[in-house]
């Protein structure tokens, strides 16, 4: 079959298809955890955008788990670390190079450490003393490495910071600034405990792929060209026509109290631009706005943004990022997206599965979710023919 696409349709083409392989790698991440899709999704939007991630949330629930996953999927060098008031700058960045130390420079050797990281995953990090921060500061804020006479261009694509609660302390406010999306988890629901026990039986998930590593499936670099490009392609995203609704909806988290000052506001379009690559687009639109309650500093501030924004993305949504699409903006459209997308997921598992297992009681649980949030009259095409197949593979044989 010859062909017809022009040339103009090959760059789309090949944005959709690293859209799709980085949505495939965090669903794949995510399967066996409960309720913690969200987090990897951000992760990956925060990679593309070239910004930083906080999570915050109780000890035990599953942060590092969620994040160390995404990690392996996407492949590169990984690092991670536990913070605490004690730890000393050389565990992050390396110690000092004892062959130039006698040649009387001070240079550092930072081979698998933080400043030649692809990804990287900082627990407690506000735990971290003076020294640690202030060298962190410029790392993220640059992608530049710089301590005694090593100067290093830093690869690192997101960094992802956790904490079971937000800073008190104005002196680290700063610091926390550079983290411009921020994710809020809480312990599973009362509903999704059975879910949950059942996750807990599972063997734990291999430890994440590092650079060169030949057993990733996707080569040593892994999905690291696929990320670099959907960056590239965000920074070169068309955000004119959305400006003036992205200027609206900032002027109204103001309004009501929503700190953005200056910084976040203008970075905050690289979360739409990256919403929109990811979606498969270079023009952003309405319907990328459900990044910007990420921006709002804390829990209770990003259910009032959600609100006062609930008009502007009422239509937002994200085949890529869809469930992260719809717990920020509520949005039915989003929830038609993550709906499809779960089905066909359960769908493809069922054909796969080997006879005498049987996983109607998860379609049959998918169907009634679909029913329970949509008339029939009022069922996207894609999720009315996702339906029309799981009723067909419920039906008794």
């Amino acid at each position: 079959m010859t062909d017809i696409r022009t040339p103009s349709d090959a760059p789309a083409a090949a944005l959709r298809q690293d859209s799709e392989l980085i949505a495939a790698a965090v669903t794949a991440a995510g399967r066996g955890m409960v309720d913690r899709e969200t987090v990897g999704e951000v992760v990956a939007l925060c990679a593309v955008a070239g910004e930083h991630l906080l999570v915050v949330g109780p000890p035990g629930t599953a942060k590092s788990e969620a994040v160390r996953r995404v990690a392996g999927q996407l492949g590169g060098r990984y690092f991670e670390y536990l913070l605490g008031r004690f730890t000393e700058p050389n565990e992050l960045f390396g110690p000092v190079d004892l062959r130039s130390l006698r040649e009387g420079r001070v240079e550092f050797e930072t081979a698998g450490m933080l400043p030649e990281a692809d990804i990287a995953f900082l627990d407690e990090v506000f735990l971290g003393s003076t020294a640690v921060l202030n060298t962190l500061l410029g790392l993220l804020n640059e992608r530049v490495f710089r301590r005694g006479g090593t100067v290093l261009a830093s690869p690192l694509r997101v960094c992802v910071g956790a904490a079971n609660h937000l800073p008190e302390d104005p002196a680290l406010a700063a610091f926390a600034d550079r983290f411009l999306a921020r994710v809020f988890v809480d312990p599973v629901a009362d509903a999704r405990l059975e879910e949950l026990l059942e996750a807990g039986r599972r063997p734990a998930a291999p430890a994440p792929f590092r650079q060169g590593d030949p057993d990733h499936p996707l080569g040593p670099d892994g999905l690291l060209g696929a990320l670099d490009r959907l960056a590239a392609a965000a920074r070169g995203c068309d955000l004119d026509a959305v400006t003036p609704l992205l200027a609206t909806a900032l002027r109204r988290l103001r309004s009501v109290g929503v700190p953005v000052g200056d910084r976040r506001a203008v970075r905050s379009q690289r979360l739409v631009a990256a919403a929109a690559v990811l979606d498969g687009r270079t023009t952003a639109t309405a319907r990328d706005l459900w990044v910007l309650p990420l921006i709002a500093p804390t829990a209770d501030t990003q259910a009032l943004a959600r609100d006062t924004l609930a008009d502007l993305i009422e239509k937002a949504a994200n085949q890529s990022l869809a469930n992260a699409a719809e717990e920020l903006s509520r949005s039915t459209a989003a929830r038609a997206e993550r709906l499809a997308r779960t089905g066909a997921a359960l769908l493809a598992d069922h054909r796969d599965l080997p006879e005498g297992r049987d996983s109607r009681l998860r379609l049959e649980a998918a169907l009634r979710e679909i029913d329970a949030g949509f008339a029939p009259a009022d069922l996207p095409d894609a999720l009315a023919g996702i339906r029309a197949e799981l009723v067909a593979a419920v039906a008794p044989s």
